[in-house]
Parts: structure tokens; C-alpha cells; sequence
């Protein structure tokens, strides 16, 4: 394809909005009742400003870092989304990229591709859950991801099945049968480059989460096991500490946004934390992610690792969060739009524009590593700092 390079991730969405059909472009920009919180992700960034040097400035960056022992190139790991109806290969073609740049990959249990396809291919595979069912059921789950080769697990918990948009949801169908081709036929003819790209597969998206079957089983709807999730009993930090336990091995609980409950954390055992609204998709009014970060780290970033995942659209932004106290970054729509830009391609795209804008960060900053950053890199307003949950 002629031009298929793009230099920002603003680009990579513009030309996703372009490609995608409607609904399937409204489901990843997403977002809850009136949006405050999906807005705050990417405006907290803006209030964050840079105190760069002029002379004496690093002739090399160093950008490694380490993630639930896992060696990586730059602060930077994907984050777990759902069912991806935006490119036939979908998280496997996302696994190759990351791969291909030494990046891990957060695979969702509401995936469009096994655990299995995806660790093939890219061995830094971390497996995300929710609490679904009894813990009988969770060790189903822990089984599953531990003989598929998952090196480590994301338990997700930031989620009150708040759906409701202002500006009104997508129509997703729970089957690709006759009826939903036929009602959906207009919006898939009117993108023919993505229709295009199913119909060389043979397939359309199937909405199946094949994660979720039991091995030899048929995988269920990504609705029929939505309905299974909702209807399971809220979790307790006992039951986080068990399936800690349990799991035996690295550990991410994402979702925290609360100092005393990344304390908590901390008690249950955990080995990171990711800081995190849902992108959004949760509770809105709740802060930017990144609002929050400041007062997590200082509290627990001495224990355990402290993640930020919400809003990353450059690499200035990944500079931000771990001068703010993050290890790493996990981002999620930003290589979403790259996937559907340009497939494959356009995630590695995208994971070179964040390198290179960490990169050009660390100069300006006179930081020869990102180990180096500090909060006085940084010009921050008065009035920026959420800290959620400290006693009073």
C-alpha cells in the first residue's frame, strides 16, 4: 500500500476512522455516559509540561527496563482489549509486532485469538482476566493460561458494567448471522478496504472468545460470556490473594486508582500494579490515570511495580508517567489504531513513534537513561495531583 507510513498515532486514528465501519470504529473509541473521564485520559497529559536542557545533553539514551521479569526495550507493554474486530488477524498480528520490537503483550480472555496462536507468536505473553464464576472456575481459567504459556497474568477489576454513552453505543450483534450481515451490510460496503480484508479470509468476525471454552469446547459469544462475568460474585481481596497464590508466578492487578487500595495490593502479594480508569470504560468522573499515578507511586513504588495505563499517545507521554513514578506504560488504543491503519505493520509503527518520542524526550532532558527521570523533569500545575483514597 502507497504511503502507508505515518508519523503520529493521531494519524493512525484518523485514517482507522477512515477504514473502519462505523460500529466497529464507535466500539474502540468507547468510552462512558458523558465521557469526562475518556477526555481527562488524554487533557491530564496536556497539563504536564517539560523543563528541558540546552547543552551537555546524553549522546545515548538508555530505555531498557524490566516488567514482571520480563527484559524490554523501552517502558512500554500492550495492553489487554477485547474482541478485535478490526483486522482478520487481530491480537496474533499485534503479538508479531511486539514481538518483533521486544514488546510484551497483554492478551485479553475476551481475545479473538487463542492464548495459544498468540504465545506462538510472541513468548512474552501475559494473560488477563476477570473474576468470572467460583474460584473452581478461576483455576479452570489459571490452567488454561499457565499450559498455553503465559508468563505471567493480569487480573482486571476496574469494572462496574457502566455502558450507557451520551452520544449512544454501537450496535455490536451477539452472531455474524443472516439478519446482522444484512443490517450491517451498508457499513461494511461503505469501507471496502476492511471488507476486503475479511473476505480474502473467507470469515467475517465471528465474535466468539475462544479463551473462554473449555479446551475442545465450543467457544462462547463474546455477549454469552459477558452475561456469565456479570453474573458472578463481586471478588474480595481474599479471593485477589488467593488466586495470587494460586497462580505462582508474576502477577498484575490492573485497575487501581486508589492509594489505600494499591496498599492492599501490596498486602495480597501482587507484583505490579497498573494504574488504570479503563480506559475510560469504567466509572465516569473518576480522574486520568495519570492524575493519580504521582501519589500511588510514592506510596507503594517502593514494593512493588507501578504501571500507568490510560492516555499514551506519544512517547513524551511514556517520559511523563515514569518521571511521575511509573516503571512502564501499557497502552492500548494507540496501537488499536495502528492495527487498523495498516495491520501488522501499523503496530510496529506505532511502537516506533512512541520509541522515537522517548528518544527525543530523554535528550531534551538531558537524561542519558529513563531510570534517570524525576519529577523535576517535569512542569506540573498546582492543581494536576489526584491523590484518591489517603486517609484524612
Amino acid at each position: 500500500m502507497a504511503n502507508a507510513w505515518f508519523e503520529t498515532v493521531a494519524e493512525a486514528q484518523r485514517r482507522a476512522q477512515k477504514r473502519l465501519p462505523k460500529s466497529v470504529y464507535a466500539a474502540l473509541l468507547a468510552g462512558t455516559e458523558k465521557g469526562l473521564t475518556l477526555a481527562d485520559n488524554l487533557a491530564a497529559f496536556d497539563e504536564l509540561g517539560f523543563a528541558p536542557h540546552l547543552v551537555d545533553l546524553p549522546a545515548h539514551r538508555d530505555m531498557a527496563t524490566t516488567v514482571m521479569g520480563q527484559d524490554i526495550p523501552m517502558p512500554v507493554i500492550i495492553s489487554p482489549t477485547g474482541v478485535q474486530a478490526v483486522h482478520p488477524d487481530g491480537e496474533v498480528a499485534v503479538a508479531r509486532a511486539a514481538a518483533a520490537r521486544g514488546i510484551p503483550i497483554g492478551l485479553s480472555s475476551f481475545a479473538s485469538k487463542p492464548l495459544e496462536d498468540v504465545v506462538a507468536a510472541n513468548p512474552q505473553t501475559f494473560f488477563q482476566s476477570y473474576w468470572m464464576g467460583t474460584r473452581d472456575v478461576m483455576t479452570e481459567h489459571l490452567e488454561r493460561a499457565r499450559k498455553g504459556g503465559a508468563v505471567g497474568l493480569i487480573l482486571t477489576l476496574d469494572w462496574t458494567f457502566a455502558h450507557r454513552r451520551d452520544w449512544g453505543s454501537p450496535h455490536i450483534p451477539e452472531r455474524m448471522n443472516l439478519r446482522e450481515m444484512l443490517r450491517l451490510a451498508p457499513e461494511g460496503l461503505s469501507r471496502p478496504k476492511w471488507l476486503y480484508a475479511f473476505a480474502k479470509t473467507g470469515r467475517l468476525p465471528d465474535l466468539t472468545v475462544p479463551n473462554m471454552a473449555a479446551p475442545g469446547a465450543r467457544p462462547p459469544t463474546f455477549f454469552g460470556a459477558y452475561a456469565d462475568w456479570m453474573q458472578s460474585p463481586l471478588p474480595t481481596w481474599d479471593d485477589v490473594a488467593w488466586l495470587r497464590e494460586h497462580w505462582g508466578a508474576p502477577f498484575l492487578l490492573k485497575g487501581v486508582i486508589r492509594v489505600d487500595d494499591a496498599r492492599r495490593a501490596v498486602d495480597a502479594g501482587v507484583t505490579a500494579i497498573s494504574v488504570s480508569n479503563h480506559g475510560g470504560n469504567n466509572l465516569d468522573g473518576t480522574p486520568a490515570a495519570i492524575r493519580a499515578l504521582p501519589a500511588i507511586a510514592e506510596a507503594v513504588g517502593d514494593q512493588i511495580e507501578v504501571l500507568l495505563d490510560g492516555g499514551i499517545r506519544r512517547g513524551s507521554d511514556v517520559v511523563k508517567a515514569v518521571a511521575l513514578g511509573a516503571r512502564a506504560v501499557m497502552i492500548g488504543r494507540a496501537y488499536l489504531w495502528g492495527l487498523a491503519a495498516n495491520g501488522q505493520a501499523g503496530v510496529e509503527n506505532s511502537l516506533d513513534i512512541l520509541r522515537g518520542g522517548i528518544d527525543s524526550a530523554l535528550l531534551g532532558l538531558g537524561r542519558s537513561s529513563i531510570h534517570d527521570l524525576a519529577p523535576s523533569d517535569l512542569v506540573i500545575a498546582r492543581e494536576f495531583q489526584r491523590a484518591l483514597g489517603v486517609p484524612q
